[in-house]
């Protein structure tokens, strides 16, 4: 499918914007944190808010209008709450400036969080995913999974259908919000959750499955394509938002780890007729999509070195940046 006829995203990090150092998950070691405390975070937090407001502005003026919002706005974030930040009046404001425009964001939380789990693993899984709501509510984005909160079940902990069962009864005492926003994505280890088991899941407490292609292409579970295709479609009540991404060891690097991503993106994804949302998981972020729609790039000295940088870093959760008092105070004027 042409993508000119798609709503197309990437996840995180505009590179373009990063080489002049606009980017929105500047972060700081737990020592810095407990020196410096909430002010330093929020000034923290502050920088990324009005760079995201950059970048969504930016993904505007370039035909982009979807993107992954970081997990990494506010540093810490478990360790206080976002209104009691110094900063939250102009934090708030910028955030509902952000939540106005034109486009669709959404959120994939980390690895760790396992709503499955049980004890502390499921309580800071609750605390992580209320945060990421949170941060739609202060945009005044209208509770719905149209700006998903997607995770991944988690693993099966010996027992996939107890697991499942967990999941499900976990999922009720999350805030209404959060419900209304969580989605769920097939994984790419058969050890773990196909779309056949997560439509199980959606046909108990209705949440969407995401559909990742890459995923489902390792883990087909006995489904075509097509079929998982229209199988996690099915289960949207708004246009769905989907992921895709080529294989780093079909087309760069045949040593490359199976499950491993590709910088670039080489194929055009099929939607099998249907509307949806694409968010392209490829390393080189916005800059895959524009080479595959033809434009050409302007390469600087500054993006060549951070494209390369770029290479090392999971696209699906890119590490937060590390960010000393005396480079934020610098990178303010």
């Amino acid at each position: 499918m042409n993508l000119t006829s798609l709503n197309v995203g990437y996840a995180c990090i505009n590179l373009s914007l990063q080489a002049e150092k606009i980017m929105t998950n500047r972060g700081m070691i737990k020592k810095t944190f407990s020196e410096k405390g909430i002010a330093y975070a929020s000034e923290l937090a502050l920088k990324n808010v009005q760079d995201l407001l950059k970048i969504v502005d930016w993904n505007l003026e370039h035909g982009f209008r979807l993107f992954r919002v970081s997990s990494d706005l506010f540093p810490w974030a478990s360790e206080y709450r976002i209104a009691n930040l110094p900063d939250f009046t102009e934090i708030r404001a910028t955030l509902e400036e952000i939540g106005s425009r034109p486009i669709r964001l959404t959120v994939h939380p980390g690895p760790f969080n396992h709503l499955a789990g049980q004890g502390r693993v499921l309580d800071n899984t609750i605390t992580d995913l209320e945060y990421h709501s949170e941060i739609f509510d202060l945009m005044g984005l209208t509770p719905s999974h149209w700006n998903k909160i997607n995770i991944h079940l988690g693993g099966t902990y010996g027992d996939k259908a107890a697991t499942v069962a967990r999941f499900c009864q976990n999922f009720m005492r999350l805030s209404e919000n959060l419900r209304a926003r969580l989605t769920v994505e097939n994984d790419d280890r058969p050890s773990l959750y196909s779309v056949n088991d997560l439509v199980q899941v959606h046909e108990t407490i209705g949440i969407p499955v995401v559909f990742d292609y890459f995923h489902h292409s390792l883990h087909p579970d006995g489904r075509t394509e097509e079929e998982a295709f229209h199988l996690a479609y099915d289960t949207w009540n708004v246009r769905p938002v989907f992921h895709y991404s080529d294989s780093r060891r079909e087309y760069e690097d045949p040593k490359a780890r199976v499950e491993a991503h590709a910088d670039w993106l080489y194929s055009l994804v099929n939607t099998y007729g249907k509307e949806v949302d694409i968010v392209f998981e490829s390393k080189m972020k916005e800059l895959s999509i524009m080479r595959l729609r033809g434009e050409e790039l302007d390469i600087t000295p500054k993006l060549a070195k951070l494209m390369n940088q770029q290479k090392k870093q999971d696209p699906e959760n890119p590490p937060a940046e590390v960010v000393e008092p005396k480079e934020v105070a610098s990178d303010s004027h």
